[in-house]
């Protein structure tokens, strides 16, 4: 195997383990550790809320009204690579709202941190 495919294997596993740590961190209502999976001026922004939420105090408004808020547990579903430093992750989410399938397109730096997720409901 050459070494573009050795990196490219590595950055694919390396995203794939940030799903799950970011999944991990969220279903613990840490707030903190799913902070520090984010760049500075990541974005999230959920169609089915109808709002993007800017930079690391715009994440952390989104964990805490809506994950923690609600009382949200996470099970990832599958996990797909949709073209380079990017996954769609397909979720299934409970909590106090009930029960919910969705999306996260989540998009990766070269630093390995999250800049971008769209999220939406099936």
């Amino acid at each position: 195997m050459n070494s573009y495919m050795s990196d490219l294997t590595s950055s694919q596993s390396d995203n794939e383990a940030i799903v799950r740590q970011f999944i991990a961190a969220a279903n613990r209502f840490d707030t903190e550790a799913v902070l520090q999976l984010f760049a500075t001026d990541a974005v999230i922004d959920d169609v089915s809320v109808g709002e993007k939420f800017k930079g690391i105090s715009g994440i952390k408004k989104y964990i805490v009204t809506f994950f923690i808020g609600y009382h949200t547990k996470t099970e990832l579903l599958s996990l797909e690579h949709a073209g380079p430093g990017k996954i769609l992750a397909k979720v299934d989410f409970t909590g106090d709202f009930g029960h919910e399938t969705g999306w996260l397109g989540i998009l990766f730096s070269n630093a390995g941190l999250i800049t971008h997720i769209d999220a939406g409901l099936d």
